[in-house]
């Protein structure tokens, strides 16, 4: 068995994305789909890579618009799950029945805006409680400086909280950063998982400095690994046997890589 067959161990891919060309984009969008990208080629590179779930991201360019990747989760049931991009307003009985379809979790993907919702408001509040309620977690991608105005209200919700991309520290400060200390903390409370994923987000950051600091905070059961396929504006040079690989880079020891590779993701994600 090849080297990435090994280091997949039927495990989960937590963060990818499937797309077409010609449906409406949203205005907000910081990116927008290069190619077509279907379920089917994803699940083509899990099975090639000795890798068993994959869980989709709702990506930012199609809003509120979950209806591709819902596709995708009813024509895959027990391979796929999906984190959804959800507006204020929604109730539990309407995320309940995004849950019973393979969704996991809500998506806040509130990066590279000049203008931000106030996670602190009561129709955020609300619907981080509805989240809790239905048995989704919060999805968050975000600024790592901008974490600290985010990540207390969150908590104090209830929800459990995943954090995309190493949740993107400062890359002047890094180790330093103070929202990544909040993440350290807030990995302490047993509510928040961190990605580790897309370290070329990363600026000139080590990923492995923030992964050890990360398992040393809250342990290999609040980590989560990631290929960020098919790398939307990072396409160039990209390799998804690279991205499994890195793993082994990050975390040298493979029990704790088996914990993030299979057991949490597989638990968090409800895969049997």
């Amino acid at each position: 068995m090849h080297e990435t067959s090994t280091l997949g161990m039927g495990g989960v891919d937590t963060h990818a994305h499937v797309m077409r060309r010609g449906r409406a984009l949203s205005a907000e969008r910081h990116s927008e789909p290069a190619r077509d990208v279907e379920p089917q080629e994803f699940l083509t590179l899990l099975d090639a890579h000795g890798l068993g779930y994959g869980v989709l991201t709702a990506p930012s360019f199609y809003g509120f618009d979950n209806s591709l990747l819902l596709e995708a989760l009813a024509a895959y049931p027990t391979r796929l799950r999906g984190t959804a991009n959800v507006a204020p307003g929604a109730s539990v009985a309407q995320l309940a029945a995004l849950k019973a379809q393979g969704i996991a979790g809500i998506r806040l993907n509130w990066t590279k805006r000049t203008t931000r919702p106030d996670a602190a408001s009561p129709e955020y509040q609300a619907l981080f409680a509805a989240a809790r309620e239905a048995g989704l977690h919060l999805e968050i991608f975000l600024e790592g400086p901008l974490l600290p105005g985010v990540l207390p209200h969150a908590l104090a919700s209830g929800v459990d909280i995943v954090l995309d991309h190493f949740a993107a520290p400062n890359p002047a400060l890094g180790l330093n950063c103070p929202g990544f200390r909040a993440v350290l903390a807030a990995m302490g409370t047993g509510r928040c998982w961190v990605k580790l994923s897309a370290p070329y987000r990363l600026g000139e950051q080590d990923p492995a400095a923030l992964a050890q600091a990360m398992l040393r905070a809250g342990g290999a059961e609040r980590l989560l690994w990631a290929s960020d396929w098919p790398w939307i504006s990072h396409e160039e040079g990209r390799s998804y046997a690279a991205c499994l690989n890195d793993l082994s880079a990050w975390v040298p020891d493979a029990a704790q890589r088996r914990t993030i590779l299979l057991d949490t993701p597989k638990a968090l994600f409800g895969f049997a």
